[in-house]
């Protein structure tokens, strides 16, 4: 894996903290700003960049929350060939997720099986109880 020049990482870390508190702060609009700016910071490819996974996993995340599912796929999909992301609970929830809103149950079954797997049933407790419903009917012992 590369690593980033000192200076870009900086800015990339700064506009990344900046978003985290205003996702935080429940501002998800204001967070992708910020999540955004720190996208355009990232030298092509992309997806050589540590960074890149948590700032595409963060723009992920507030497009689902924001409920546009196929700008969150898209974001969480890029996300998926960064460093570190494959076998991510998180990623994988998301990711699931967002199959599953867009109608995808096929792929939905399988992010959220890796979720679960990744994460346990601890991963679905602050979420919409219809995704852990959905991935229970399908998973033994759950």
């Amino acid at each position: 894996m590369s690593q980033l020049d000192a200076a870009i990482d900086r800015e990339v870390k700064k506009h990344y903290q900046l978003g985290a508190a205003q996702h935080d702060a429940g501002n998800c609009q204001a967070a992708l700003d910020e999540y955004q700016k720190a996208l355009r910071l990232l030298p092509e490819p992309i997806e050589q960049w540590e960074a890149s996974t948590w700032v595409l996993m963060a723009i992920g995340d507030c497009e689902f929350q924001l409920g546009d599912y196929q700008r969150a796929h898209y974001y969480l999909s890029r996300a998926m060939y960064c460093p570190g992301a494959l076998g991510d609970p998180f990623i994988h929830l998301r990711l699931g997720q967002t199959q599953l809103e867009l109608g995808n149950e096929e792929r939905a079954k399988d992010e959220l099986a890796r979720a679960y797997m990744g994460g346990g049933k601890e991963i679905f407790a602050d979420e919409d109880p219809k995704y852990y419903q959905f991935i229970k009917r399908f998973m033994r012992g759950l």
